[in-house]
């Protein structure tokens, strides 16, 4: 009897050990993809023509993941302008640029006397996109009623 107990003491023992060595996996789960967004601060709304418009921004990320590396693109649908980063480079249509940093200035200098809006993408190398759009106005310099409050 002492043999049998014996027995299944060890058959239970090694059914134990292999069910725990096969729970146990290498694969750890390590989370590299993290959404964030954009935070850009308040950027004037009318513009003249040759006047640059700063657009101060942010980059948040809701985690932390080193090998994370971020891009922009831009477009513009209306009017015409330039639009570089505060290193210098000139943004071209729908070109991908690597960004250093996640705080950055953007400057829009306008060349036109029309309504002007670009469109900014933040890309991520996994695959996220986020966008924002800057709307400006002519401003031709002529005063109006609406320019001031009434006394």
């Amino acid at each position: 009897m002492k043999k049998i107990m014996s027995f299944f003491g060890i058959t239970a023992w090694l059914v134990a050990i292999m069910l725990l060595a096969l729970a146990c996996s290498d694969d750890m789960d390590i989370n590299k993809v993290y959404a964030f967004y954009l935070v850009c601060m308040p950027v004037q709304k009318k513009i003249v023509q040759g006047e640059v418009a700063e657009i101060r921004c942010q980059i948040i990320k809701e985690g932390d993941y080193q090998d994370t590396k971020f891009f922009i693109r831009m477009f513009q649908p209306d009017g015409v302008g330039e639009l570089r980063l505060d290193d210098g480079r000139v943004l071209l249509p729908n070109d991908l640029y690597p960004l250093e940093k996640e705080t950055f200035r953007m400057y829009y200098t306008s060349h036109c006397s029309d309504q002007q809006v670009i469109d900014v993408y933040i890309e991520d190398n996994h695959g996220q996109v986020v966008q924002k759009t800057f709307s400006f106005q002519n401003d031709k310099g002529e005063e109006t009623e609406d320019d001031y409050d009434n006394l």
